[in-house]
C-alpha cells in the first residue's frame, strides 16, 4: 500500500513539473503573473514556472493581425448618409500593455476605426470622399496609431475597403459615368473624323501638286521637244537657203567665166518676162528696163530684115 502511494505522489510530482515547463512558440510572448501582480514576459524559448504560484495570463500573438470591420454609417459634410467598411492592419508591440491596456483591444480598435472615419468624412463631401481614399487611409492610420499606443497596438495600415453610396446616389454616378463614357466615344469619334478629313485632304493636296509638277514637267519636255524642232527646222531652212546661195553664186561665177556680156543678159530677161507674159493675168506692167530690152529687140530685128 505505500508502494502505491509513493507512486502515486511520484507520478503526481511528474506532472507538476511538467506543467510547470512552458515552451514559448515563434512570434508569440505569453504574460506571466505572480500572485496576481504582473511578473514578466516570456518571449520565445523553454521557461519553467513556479508551482501555484506563476500563472500564464495571457498569451500574445506578435505577427500582423488582419482585423475586417462591418460597415459604418457616416454622413459627409453635404449631408449624404453612407456606408463605409474598413480593414485594419495592426501589430502588437508590448505585451504588457495590450494585456492591462485595455479589456477588449479588438473591440477598441474598432469603436475608434468607426468615431475616427466620421469625423474624417464629415469635413468632406461625396465626391471628393470617392476620390480621396489615399487621404483617409493616411489620416486614419496615423489617428489611430497614436490612440492605440497606449495599447500596446501599432496601427501599420488602414484601408477603406469598400464604400456603399445611397441607391438614388449609386444611379446618379452611373447615368453621370454612362453619359460621360457617351461624351468621350463622340470626341473620340469626332477626333477619328478630323484626323481622317486631315489626312484626306492633305492625300488630295500631295496628289493636286504632284500633278501640277508632272503637268510642269509635262510642259517643260513639250516646250524643250519644240524648241528642238524649230532649231532644226531653222538648220534646215537655213541651210537650205545657203545652198541656194551657193547655187546662185556658182552659176553667176559660170556665167560671168562664160563671158556672156551685156546683151545676152538682157535677151534673158526678154525669156524670163515672156513666160511672166504667158499666164492668166490681164494686165501686165513693164519696167522701164524692160522697155529698153524691147526697143533692142526691135533693133535687132530690122538689121536682120535688111
Amino acid at each position: 500500500m505505500g508502494l502505491i502511494a509513493l507512486f502515486v505522489i511520484l507520478l503526481i510530482a511528474i506532472m507538476l513539473i511538467i506543467s510547470c515547463i512552458k515552451i514559448v512558440p515563434q512570434a508569440q510572448a505569453y504574460v506571466v503573473e505572480r500572485l496576481g501582480a504582473f511578473q514578466g514576459t516570456w518571449s520565445v524559448g523553454l521557461h519553467i514556472k513556479v508551482p501555484f504560484i506563476d500563472k500564464i495570463a495571457k498569451k500574445v500573438i506578435l505577427k500582423e493581425q488582419v482585423v475586417d470591420f462591418a460597415p459604418q454609417p457616416v454622413i459627409t459634410k453635404d449631408n449624404v448618409t453612407m456606408r463605409i467598411d474598413t480593414v485594419v492592419f495592426f501589430q502588437i508591440t508590448d505585451p504588457k500593455l495590450f494585456a492591462y491596456g485595455v479589456e477588449n483591444p479588438i473591440m477598441a480598435i474598432e469603436n475608434l476605426t468607426a468615431t475616427t472615419l466620421r469625423n474624417i468624412i464629415g469635413d468632406m463631401e461625396l465626391d471628393q470622399t470617392l476620390t480621396s481614399r489615399e487621404i483617409i487611409n493616411t489620416k486614419m492610420r496615423a489617428s489611430l496609431d497614436v490612440a492605440t499606443d497606449p495599447w500596446g497596438i501599432k496601427v501599420n495600415r488602414v484601408e477603406l475597403k469598400n464604400i456603399i453610396p445611397p441607391a438614388e446616389i449609386q444611379n446618379a454616378m452611373e447615368k453621370q459615368m454612362k453619359a460621360e463614357r457617351e461624351r468621350r466615344e463622340a470626341v473620340t469619334r469626332a477626333e477619328g473624323e478630323k484626323k481622317a478629313n486631315i489626312t484626306v485632304a492633305e492625300g488630295k493636296k500631295e496628289a493636286a501638286i504632284l500633278e501640277a509638277e508632272a503637268e510642269k514637267q509635262s510642259a517643260i519636255l513639250r516646250a524643250e521637244a519644240e524648241k528642238e524642232k524649230m532649231i532644226r527646222e531653222a538648220e534646215g531652212e537655213a541651210e537650205a537657203i545657203l545652198k541656194v546661195q551657193q547655187a546662185t553664186a556658182d552659176g553667176l561665177r559660170m556665167i560671168k567665166d562664160a563671158g556672156v556680156d551685156e546683151a545676152v543678159l538682157k535677151l534673158k530677161s526678154m525669156e524670163a518676162f515672156a513666160k511672166a507674159a504667158d499666164g492668166q493675168a490681164t494686165k501686165i506692167i513693164i519696167p522701164s528696163e524692160i522697155q529698153g530690152i524691147a526697143g533692142l529687140a526691135a533693133s535687132v530685128g530690122e538689121i536682120l530684115k535688111k
